[in-house]
């Protein structure tokens, strides 16, 4: 992948471009406006800066969803473990972990799973190389995984004896989303019932 360069945008309006008229602004004030003969000059930003951006983005993005999780049904909640990690060759793209649970799917016996959103869209490849063929549009994805704490390690890997992969589901669309986490949330069927009239 192309190593990108980041600038802050500038947050100012373009300043007003002068009308052409039949007197120089020289001849009518006397004075010479040096502002518009320069563009103004970019700021790049480090790969650091650019990254404590998106993170702050993100975080604030996940403080909102897990609220709107949490407010749906009282019988619902969910804990708030909002973290975020952003890539590291394109720290402009990120993903951040919402919530994590633990439910029965019919299948199987009760699982743990993880909730995520991306501000990105890709496929789910391997533990080492996770994120596969990403593709940065102005989509995000969210999804959620199997997961289990590795035998050798203190640390929490993906279950890929869920569906073969460990995906639980993956979509686009944030209302399905929303539904999907209420449904794996949801204690009693009257409540399923309900999430599934949505």
């Amino acid at each position: 992948m192309a190593k990108f360069r980041y600038y802050e945008a500038s947050e100012e309006a373009p300043a007003a471009t002068p009308k052409p008229t039949a007197h120089t602004e020289f001849l009518r004030t006397g004075r010479i406006d040096r502002r518009c003969w320069m563009p103004s000059e970019r700021q790049y930003l480090s790969y650091a800066e650019v990254a404590q951006q998106t993170g702050r983005k993100l975080a604030t993005a996940g403080e909102t969803t897990h609220r709107r999780i949490n407010g749906f049904h009282t019988s619902i909640r969910f804990p708030k473990m909002v973290f975020h990690r952003t890539l590291a060759d394109s720290p402009h793209l990120g993903y951040c972990h919402v919530t994590a649970a633990s439910t029965r799917l019919a299948e199987l016996h009760e699982i743990t799973w993880s909730f995520y959103f991306a501000n990105f869209f890709c496929d789910l490849g391997h533990e080492d190389h996770f994120f596969d063929r990403i593709r940065p549009g102005y989509s995000r994805m969210y999804f959620a995984v199997a997961t289990e704490p590795d035998a050798g390690e203190a640390r929490i890997v993906v279950n890929r004896n869920v569906r073969g992969n460990g995906l639980i589901f993956r979509t686009q669309d944030p209302k399905v989303a929303l539904k999907n986490v209420l449904m794996l949330g949801a204690r009693d069927e009257a409540l399923r019932r309900i999430i599934r009239g949505l």
